[in-house]
């Protein structure tokens, strides 16, 4: 791909992982965050600031992207056991509205496994300890996903199960049929490997997949 991927939570965790993969397979990257400023200059990196709910960061950091990864994340407090959480829904309301407009068409996007579709495949018990600790997180990364099926762009959504900060297995494997879901653990680096791979490749496009070893 000629042009750059825009990659959103590229600071930390799976997306800065995504971002050092892509630079490694010699991809233009424009890294789009709130503390962008803080990543180390790099050859083929674009270092953007913004915030991912505003639509006027994020028109500006789409003119002349090829593809966006999403891979927000947040940080882990106390508070999520009773706040409500809008991030991820609020900010793909406006990706999807900007992507749009701006004629980008390939969105490959992270949740979770419990998240959509793919908490049916939970057990009772997964589903009782994952919606105490987890649940204003995970309906609302349902929701984000509800809207990413709902638009006519080229998507893939990739839940992967239970994350580890292992090195690269390279043994990921991607769950496409439903009956096939199931927990686990994948590292962070796998699923990080499988959204560029899924950016190359168009891979799992319009479907929405569980990621594990």
């Amino acid at each position: 791909m000629t042009q750059p991927i825009l990659i959103l939570g590229a600071t930390s965790g799976i997306g800065k992982l995504a971002m050092q993969d892509a630079l490694r397979r010699g991809h233009t990257v424009r890294a789009f965050a709130r503390s962008a400023d803080k990543l180390d200059a790099m050859p083929n990196l674009e270092r953007w600031q913004g915030d991912a709910v505003n639509a006027d960061d994020l028109a500006a950091a789409l003119e002349g992207v090829g593809a966006v990864i999403y891979a927000l994340g947040i940080t882990e407090r106390l508070s999520m056991l009773w706040e409500e959480e809008t991030l991820f829904s609020r900010s793909t309301a406006v990706l999807l509205e900007q992507m749009t407009v701006a004629g980008v068409r390939r969105l490959v996007c992270v949740t979770g496994f419990g998240a959509g579709r793919s908490r049916s495949a939970m057990s009772s018990l997964e589903r009782l300890g994952h919606g105490a600790v987890l649940g204003r997180v995970y309906a609302d990364k349902s929701r984000q996903e509800a809207l990413i099926v709902q638009s006519d762009l080229d998507w893939t959504i990739a839940r992967p199960v239970i994350l580890t900060n292992r090195p690269a297995s390279g043994a990921a494997r991607v769950l496409a049929d439903p009956a096939s879901w199931r927990n686990g653990i994948i590292s962070r680096a796998d699923v990080a490997a499988y959204l560029v791979d899924a950016v190359e490749g168009g891979l799992n496009m319009r479907q929405d997949v569980v990621l594990a070893r």
